[in-house]
């Protein structure tokens, strides 16, 4: 599943695609009622399809179908086995498609083609596919209340899940909300960000195929205010899932307590520390980790660490093998599989990143490496040395790929400025010293640490995040069925003094 085809391949692929330009809607396409929205190549300019966003108008009728397909039970009363053999039969649809949906994800996100092929669709595949497996293999449980009654304690859909997507790994975060809400027995009403809607459009289309019912798996392309506030706000929607920026994620538990309550799980942002410490070992692997955590996926990752705080006795060092990694870091044509880096995801953030870089040398930062745009939608990996606890590039999310240094002469002043901050999500620590390193991992505010690595986990660990980080749940594991179902007491009275009868 890792095959790589040659950039010659991939063009070809990229020039014979018939995107898709319509909502998906009830089981099949549905002009949107509201303006065009051009979908473009951010490495080109080019516009690849054009599409009507959802309004309000096209949420309800969604939402409608949604609730009729739960409440007729064709998949939410549907055997766990049926729903298990369905979602494999979606990742088989998947493999047997996974060049066209790596290219089409490639020109609609800027990412690099081999980062599509060789993570992407295989993780996109594993999450559903092992969500798939759990299904007939969540037990319920009964509590310990004597032996005059019975207690049980089971789980249920929630109902109708709207899924609110980002666009920096479109794909994949599909997955991590689909594959559990439908494990589940859910209807799902899937809202990709406007910028990157047709690898969702897709899969719809495929999990038709596969034998999802009409109206359990439906995609609303639109902005935030066209699309996303009328999801937020629907009183028929029982839960909204939603990855994104914490501003964002603000939004949804807004619109929830405006309406009806619904449950709101959100990931959000990161500003995450890697912690390097004067007794690591093998500063050649500490390094490649270092940089693949920066300038994974152009830095546009919520878990990036985009934060090197290492001990003064080994910051040269180490330093000296993270610029001779940088420089393997090619940037260039996302269908080209050589390159590593592809482009930032629109015009918006590239203004955005580049403005921020711009900001850090007025404020008299001058960078190690990059900090110029070779040309107008990718940026170069930025590195700052010399950065204070209190400066922006230590606080701020850039969403970029750009990586401050700080310096620190011990581990209780590492593990305090990598505490200092509003997020939460992720962080690293590169010890010799296991106890200490376990010692530090703990001390960490941050839903995932990794030791002596850069990464999430994997599909077994819940990935979520502490403060402005997260709220609500997790995704992956089996901890993310629990946000996708309600939990119910059924209490039976067993007392001889029981009536038989109501």
């Amino acid at each position: 599943m890792t095959d790589v085809l040659s950039l010659d391949e991939y063009t070809a692929i990229a020039n014979s695609l018939t995107p898709p330009s319509e909502a998906f809607i009830n089981g099949g396409f549905k002009k949107g009622a509201g303006a065009a929205m051009p979908i473009t190549n951010p490495a080109t300019g080019d516009v690849i399809t054009t599409i009507h966003q959802a309004t309000a108008e096209d949420v309800d009728y969604a939402v409608g179908k949604a609730r009729k397909a739960f409440d007729e039970g064709s998949w939410s009363r549907a055997h766990p086995s049926e729903r298990k053999d369905v979602l494999i039969r979606l990742c088989k649809l998947i493999t047997r498609n996974r060049h066209e949906l790596a290219v089409m994800e490639a020109i609609d996100s800027g990412k690099p083609i081999r980062d599509c092929a060789e993570i992407d669709i295989p993780e996109t595949i594993t999450t559903i596919k092992w969500h798939a497996e759990a299904i007939d293999k969540i037990y319920d449980k009964t509590a310990p209340v004597g032996d005059d009654a019975m207690a049980m304690i089971v789980r249920e859909p929630v109902g109708i899940v709207g899924c609110i997507l980002p666009w920096n790994f479109p794909m994949l975060m599909l997955a991590w909300k689909i594959g559990p809400a439908l494990a589940a027995g859910n209807s799902v009403i899937v809202k990709p960000a406007e910028q990157t809607p047709l690898t969702a459009l897709r899969l719809a289309e495929l999990a038709m195929e596969a034998g999802v019912p009409r109206g359990v798996f439906q995609v609303l392309p639109g902005d935030g205010p066209t699309t996303g506030q009328p999801i937020g706000l629907h009183g028929d929607i029982d839960m909204v899932s939603f990855t994104g920026s914490t501003e964002t994620g603000r939004l949804f538990l807004s619109y929830a307590a405006q309406s009806n309550l619904k449950k709101v799980t959100l990931e959000c942002g990161g500003k995450n520390p890697a912690i390097v410490l004067d007794d690591a070992e093998d500063l050649e692997s500490v390094a490649g980790h270092i940089v693949n955590g920066a300038f994974w996926n152009m830095g546009q990752n919520c878990s990036a660490t985009s934060r090197l705080i290492v001990h003064k006795d080994i910051k040269d060092a180490l330093m000296e093998k993270i610029m001779a990694h940088v420089r393997e870091w090619r940037q260039g044509n996302p269908l080209d599989p050589v390159n590593r880096m592809g482009v930032l995801v629109d015009q918006d953030h590239f203004g955005k990143v580049t403005s921020m870089i711009a900001a850090a040398k007025d404020a008299g930062h001058t960078p190690l490496v990059g900090g110029d745009s070779p040309d107008q939608a990718g940026v170069a990996p930025t590195i700052f040395d010399g950065v204070k606890p209190d400066d922006a590039l230590a606080r701020d999310e850039i969403f970029g790929p750009v990586l401050s240094v700080i310096t620190v002469a011990s581990a209780e002043q590492a593990i305090e400025i990598a505490n200092d901050t509003n997020y939460g999500l992720a962080g690293a620590v590169f010890s010799g010293n296991m106890r200490k390193a376990m010692r530090l991992a703990r001390a960490m505010r941050a839903g995932t640490v990794t030791v002596n690595s850069y990464g999430e986990g994997d599909i077994t660990t819940p990935f979520g995040g502490y403060r402005e980080s997260g709220f609500g749940g997790r995704d992956n594991s089996l901890a993310a069925h629990d946000q996708y179902t309600e939990m119910k007491t059924i209490w039976v009275d067993l007392s001889d003094n029981a009536p038989d009868e109501i």
